[in-house]
């Protein structure tokens, strides 16, 4: 029995199957680790490929942010010059319209120079005897109208120097520095050059100006050149809105009006301008002071004169600008500024 279980054929036998065995877990063993190797290759090739894939998807979100970037930039390119070229527009509307009223303004002194100067002539070949005989009472009579109308010359043409001299101070570079200024002076200035500029453009259109004035009013720290444009853009408006409600007849006993006053109120300087025109809907009045909104007919306006003017009040001067109207009945535009 010790010879048949524990015989060298029987060890050998045994030795051989544990050797199979084992070389057979070995295969096992390497099969497996072949095939996780491939699975992990497979899992690394995959990898490689989203990683590949996503590269591209980043690469084409790029490209396409990059274009939109440069189509949005070549916009806000084109939109700035579009403003530009607007804001230019509204300042050569602003220039014109100022020219116009200057030249009205300097036709009516230069026209009384002129009356003035042939009536002079006329006294003077009277008093040089050219004419009939002449006493001395007459004579004197000749000479003192002579000095009148030599006084109205020069008062005439101290006006149009004072109109040449503030062209010049608006057109002068460098005028944006603040100065103490008369502003019910301004405030006429600017309501008969708005005046003057719409009936050159108008000849047939008249309304009744009324200014109300306070006469205690002190001098007031601003850029004359730009209150000024503000006040323009104001009387401009307010002329075409009575413009508009005459063209509407609708009332025929309707006549445009436009008034204007200034006022201390506290520690700020008030100034009213008023018509009685067609008015601000309700619906638009809170847009009335967003760049490029106009109410008037393509052509007309370019939507900034508003815009424009209430920056220069509020920004530029420390003011407010703000409007009170009625549709149908008229629009009040309040300036207040500090004094």
């Amino acid at each position: 029995m010790q010879d048949t279980l524990f015989g060298q054929e029987k060890v050998m036998r045994l030795q051989a199957l544990n050797y199979r065995e084992q070389q057979r877990m070995q295969e096992a063993a390497a099969a497996q680790a072949a095939l996780k190797a491939r699975y992990r290759t497979y899992a690394l090739v995959a990898g490689v490929v989203a990683l590949l894939a996503l590269a591209l998807l980043l690469g084409r979100h790029a490209r396409q942010q990059q274009r939109a970037r440069e189509a949005l930039e070549q916009s806000l390119a084109e939109l700035k010059t579009a403003q530009d070229q607007l804001v230019q527009r509204e300042k050569m509307a602003f220039l014109g319209e100022l020219t116009a009223g200057i030249a009205h303004e300097l036709q009516n002194p230069l026209n009384f120079m002129k009356n003035f100067a042939e009536v002079s002539s006329g006294l003077v070949d009277d008093i040089k005897g050219e004419g009939p005989a002449r006493s001395t009472g007459l004579e004197q009579e000749i000479l003192s109208g002579l000095k009148q109308n030599l006084q109205q010359i020069s008062q005439h043409g101290q006006r149009a120097t004072s109109i040449i001299k503030g062209m010049l101070e608006h057109s002068r570079a460098g005028t944006s520095q603040r100065m103490p200024t008369d502003l019910n002076a301004l405030v006429d200035d600017s309501l008969r050059l708005a005046y003057q500029g719409l009936r050159t453009k108008d000849k047939d259109f008249s309304a009744e100006l009324s200014t109300h004035f306070d006469a205690a009013l002190p001098a007031v720290t601003v850029v004359a050149q730009d209150l000024g444009r503000v006040l323009i853009n104001l009387f401009t408006n307010a002329f075409h809105a009575v413009q508009q409600r005459q063209r509407q007849g609708a009332d025929s006993d309707y006549q445009p009006q436009v008034s204007v006053s200034t006022k201390r109120v506290g520690n700020d300087v008030e100034i009213r301008v008023r018509d009685n025109g067609v008015g601000i809907p309700d619906g638009i009045r809170a847009k009335i002071f967003q760049p490029f909104f106009t109410t008037k007919a393509v052509g007309e306006g370019t939507g900034l004169g508003l815009s424009l003017s209430h920056d220069i009040v509020t920004t530029g001067h420390g003011g407010t600008l703000t409007v009170e109207s009625q549709e149908g009945q008229g629009t009040e535009f309040v300036v207040r500024l500090p004094a």
